[in-house]
């Protein structure tokens, strides 16, 4: 066995490369999506008929860190986003991260519905069902959004496009995904007992698979986050970091275990992420303790602690830094 190096006195560029695969790579992204979670979400059927048009984008019952998405149940629509027009089908699934402007309809100049904003007060016992027009062709779209703790890790929130479409009709064979889709159709149309929470647990599932195809679909233009991944010396730096978080981490040994010299990792992570390597530990470290808020019942000086900060005063100013608001202001908001 090879006797350990000091990284910190190793000349640049002469540190070994360690040991890679696609194992680092993939449990990367199984560790992002696994702490992702459904904080809420609410969805309506939306029923148009003939020739119409609806602007998407403003509906009074959407906050604003919601993801939007249409989940088309049956016929074909278009859907108009920065100027291009692209068609949507059964089967077919849009998320809209960032709430971009759009339109959707069929055929030119129809009147323009709102169903966002015709929809009766909630709380809803059971999915709102809006119709309109009176033609026979009709369309029918599940409408709603999420809110989606994916979107509180900086890092991984840079990599989500202002929007996402898959077809879950396209390809060879079945596409379980497809079976989720129906299922969640069935469930607006055949409202059992529980359904609001099925819904919402159908809706987890196709989020997350959704969020996974587009990240394998992209891993070829990929930048950010997703490079840093799957760059070898990066990725095991950031493996080390999901695999211990809260472990007295500093520059040296964040070199060491990357192969790199401390200056060549800097760069690198400034190159790829536009950070430092601690100030992704720090990004890190906040993302999980923001979800210790959400959805423990530990105190504020506990999370602090666990997370590495030696005060509860400076693990709240750092939060604050990091997400806008205190730690108890986000647990009363989200917990």
């Amino acid at each position: 066995m090879s006797e350990k190096v000091d990284i910190a006195r190793v000349p640049e560029g002469l540190a070994e490369i360690p040991k890679f695969t696609d194992v680092v790579q993939h449990a990367l992204i199984s560790d992002v999506l696994r702490h992702t979670r459904i904080v809420s979400s609410k969805q309506f059927c939306y029923n148009p008929t003939g020739i119409w048009r609806t602007d998407a984008t403003p509906a009074p019952y959407k906050p604003k860190e919601a993801i939007g998405f249409h989940i088309v149940a049956s016929g074909t629509l278009w859907l108009e986003y920065d100027g291009v027009r692209q068609t949507l089908s059964e089967g077919d699934i849009v998320l809209l991260p960032f709430g971009a402007s759009h339109w959707i309809g069929v055929g030119e100049n129809g009147p323009i519905f709102d169903p966002g904003g015709d929809l009766p007060p909630a709380p809803w016992d059971k999915v709102p069902i809006m119709r309109y027009g009176d033609d026979k062709t009709e369309v029918r779209i599940l409408c709603g959004y999420v809110i989606s703790d994916i979107k509180d890790f900086k890092p991984f929130r840079s990599q989500l496009p202002e929007m996402i479409h898959l077809s879950t009709q396209a390809g060879d064979g079945d596409d379980w995904l497809a079976a989720i889709v129906a299922q969640i159709i069935t469930e607006v149309d055949l409202p059992q007992v529980g359904s609001p929470q099925v819904l919402e647990r159908l809706t987890e599932i196709a989020l997350l698979e959704v969020l996974r195809r587009e990240i394998v679909s992209s891993r070829s233009q990929a930048a950010g986050w997703l490079a840093a991944v799957q760059d070898k010396r990066l990725s095991s730096c950031l493996a080390s970091i999901h695999r211990n978080p809260n472990k007295n981490w500093n520059l040296v040994k964040f070199a060491f275990e990357s192969g790199q010299s401390k200056s060549t990792l800097s760069a690198n992570f400034r190159k790829v992420l536009d950070m430092s390597p601690m100030q992704y530990l720090r990004q890190w470290r906040l993302f999980l303790a923001s979800q210790e808020l959400r959805y423990s019942n530990e105190s504020i000086a506990e999370i602090a602690y666990r997370s590495n900060y030696g005060t509860e005063a400076s693990f709240s100013r750092a939060f604050k830094n990091c997400y806008g608001t205190s730690p108890a202001a986000w647990r009363e908001r989200y917990g």
